[in-house]
């Protein structure tokens, strides 16, 4: 037989709170994680175990790329920053070697022309080259395109002698002097910038003692 919905054995709702009772079935520890869940406190298992986001995962992606490239154009300026350095290298000696070339060719030039100059000096000591003959001028002429070249001549008497520039083809002991000294050039030294041609050939006086 049915009971009767009003038997006070049947448990009812409570007429105080108005709220149904709770199901047998209720587990305090869900009602906890859900209390938790609402509340925004998350463990550190949670946080763990959470799945990456789109965004997020779409970020670190991002970065990944962005630290690639950026290694990608410091090694580019690196192998840039070297090229240009091999390239001035190379330019230096290549003009440095330019300049080397030119100064030997115009030595080995200048060279072809030193006997014709010491026929010159010996024909000017003899008398040979007075001034307005034709010999004379053609001298003049020898001697400017020499200059041109930028041979220069060294050699005096009474220079101090220097035996990185003078050749000593005699000594000769003289009273008062007080240190090697040119007394007569023999060959007139030549040089053509830091390359010297020929060493003047010289007598040099020396102290008498």
């Amino acid at each position: 037989m049915a009971k009767d919905k009003d038997d006070p054995t049947v448990p009812g709702p409570d007429p105080e709170d108005g709220s149904a009772p709770e199901s047998a079935d209720a587990s305090p520890n869900a009602s906890a994680d859900a209390a938790s869940a609402e509340d925004g406190d998350f463990t550190v298992d949670d946080i763990l175990s959470a799945a990456q986001s789109a965004d997020a995962a779409a970020a670190d992606d991002t970065d990944a790329v962005a630290d690639r490239v950026e290694a990608l154009e410091s090694q580019l300026l690196t192998d840039l920053k070297r090229l240009q350095a091999e390239y001035a290298n190379y330019r230096r000696r290549t003009e440095d070697q330019r300049e080397i070339e030119i100064e030997r060719a115009k030595g080995a030039a200048a060279k072809g022309l030193i006997p014709v100059l010491d026929d010159l000096d010996r024909a000017a000591k003899h008398g040979d080259l007075v001034e307005g003959t034709p010999f004379a001028a053609i001298a003049d002429k020898v001697r400017a395109v020499v200059e041109r070249m930028g041979v220069e001549a060294y050699g005096a008497a009474g220079e101090a002698f220097d035996p990185q520039h003078h050749e000593a083809i005699f000594q000769q002991p003289t009273p008062g002097a007080t240190e090697a000294t040119i007394l007569e050039v023999v060959e007139t030294g030549y040089r053509l910038g830091s390359t010297e041609l020929r060493p003047a050939k010289v007598v040099v006086a020396v102290p008498a003692e």
